[in-house]
């Protein structure tokens, strides 16, 4: 009896789409593709966590109870600011000073431009503004590594949202200890002009804004590391190489300004260790940590009185009164910028209200900031953190443990989520 032969096609289909399977699996090996893939996944993701969760502006402030005894609050975690309280104004002479026997000699006039070598630019990866830019400005100096270098020991995993200037510190003091590194905030422009005159370029941080949304009713800011190069009065702009735009882009003074003290003013410095006395010529006052946030203090102090509907006057005041610990005064003014209006994403780069929430013993404020922040970042170390602590000083030390975990899955290393699990007694 004749029997047909089986098609020497039938095979075919089901070994393409076998060897379609083996060679993606091969590609997402491949650092690039993986990175491209996992963003795509997480941007779809975030687009669904939109519409589950409406992005709405932040809770308004709760009633604030009664405080408890400062004996049942907890050991503040590792990263809380500390400092001593607020200096406290000399009582004016009565008799006006009279002049000094020598005149202070005038500052050497600044040029009118600027324009740095520019390192060779870099486009930032996901999520990855931070490491991108301090890899240009090391690279300034000689270094010869790239952004990943950094991420890999900051920012392991390619989804964390933020880098904190105090994570920057970490790297260059630990990884390129041959250079000098310094942060500040309540930066001006003269100082800006001065550092960059003095061959001294800038890290700020500043807003951004998204040209796509990425959930319904998305208000498109976030936050944005910035490596300014140049300056130019006549045509009123800074240059900056910036590791999404591209390179040397010119930023106008006004617009630097406006960006830029959404975050306090914040800079962050790299320089050679024959560069340090300079630095600390150029920043005056200012060297000194404690007498840079008294500053600061008063320069928010000062934009609120000017414009009392200025929520991030109110928010930077907020910051400035927790470094110095005043907690219940930097809830006070945190309650303020909240009913002002914030951006959606503020609560994933800036941290001060959960600590001042925490510390003014505002523990339902603080659990519906942090349940808000992870609404908008669920992956979002700080706000896992201080949801435990929410949860544990309410009473649920169950739920605490489960978000501390959490903060150490999104933040491998996470100091602070160690602190929290040893204090409880629990593993991480």
């Amino acid at each position: 009896m004749y029997r047909k032969r089986p098609s020497p096609t039938r095979w075919l289909i089901p070994a393409v789409l076998i060897l379609c399977v083996l060679a993606a699996l091969l590609a997402y090996q491949y650092p690039p593709v993986r990175r491209l893939v996992t963003w795509r996944i997480e941007v779809l993701t975030t687009y669904l966590r939109g519409i589950v969760y409406p992005a709405g502006p932040m809770p308004t402030p709760l009633a604030s109870p009664t405080p408890t005894s400062p004996e049942e609050t907890p050991p503040p975690p590792s990263a809380t600011p500390s400092a001593t309280a607020s200096p406290t104004a000399p009582a004016p002479s009565a008799t006006p000073p009279g002049p000094t026997a020598t005149p202070i000699p005038s500052p050497t006039p600044l040029p009118a431009a600027i324009s740095l070598p520019a390192p060779a630019w870099e486009k930032q990866d996901i999520n990855n503004c931070g490491p991108a830019a301090l890899a240009m400005y090391l690279r300034y100096y000689g270094w010869e590594g790239d952004q990943f270098n950094i991420s890999t020991l900051i920012k392991p995993i390619p989804e964390d949202r933020n880098v904190n200037p105090e994570e920057l510190l970490f790297f260059v003091r630990t990884r390129a200890g041959w250079l000098n590194a310094e942060y500040r905030v309540n930066g001006t422009m003269p100082l800006l002009k001065q550092l960059l005159a003095a061959e001294i370029p800038v890290i700020i941080e500043e807003s951004f804004y998204f040209d796509d949304p990425f959930w319904p009713n998305d208000d498109l800011w976030a936050a944005h590391y910035l490596l300014l190069t140049g300056y130019d009065d006549a045509a009123q702009v800074f240059t900056g190489q910036d590791s999404f735009h591209g390179a040397d882009q010119k930023v106008s003074y006004q617009q630097l300004d406006d960006y830029w003290r959404i975050f306090n003013r914040v800079y962050f410095l790299v320089y050679l260790p024959t560069q340090e006395e300079q630095v600390k010529t150029i920043l005056g006052e200012d060297w000194d940590v404690q007498t840079n946030r008294q500053r600061a203090l008063d320069t928010a102090q000062s934009e609120t009185q000017k414009n009392a509907d200025d929520a991030f006057a109110w928010f930077n005041l907020g910051s400035n009164l927790v470094y110095f610990e005043k907690y219940s005064e930097a809830a006070n003014a945190y309650d303020k910028a909240r009913l002002l209006k914030l951006p959606q994403r503020m609560l994933r780069y800036q941290f001060g209200p959960f600590f001042a929430y925490f510390h003014a013993h505002r523990y339902d404020d603080l659990l519906a900031l942090a349940e808000y922040a992870l609404e908008r970042t669920p992956n979002s170390e700080e706000a896992l953190l201080w949801r435990g602590w929410a949860r544990y000083r309410k009473g649920s030390t169950a739920g605490a443990i489960e978000d501390w975990r959490a903060a150490l899955k999104a933040r491998p290393g996470f100091e602070d989520a160690h602190y929290a699990l040893d204090f409880v007694g629990a593993a991480p």
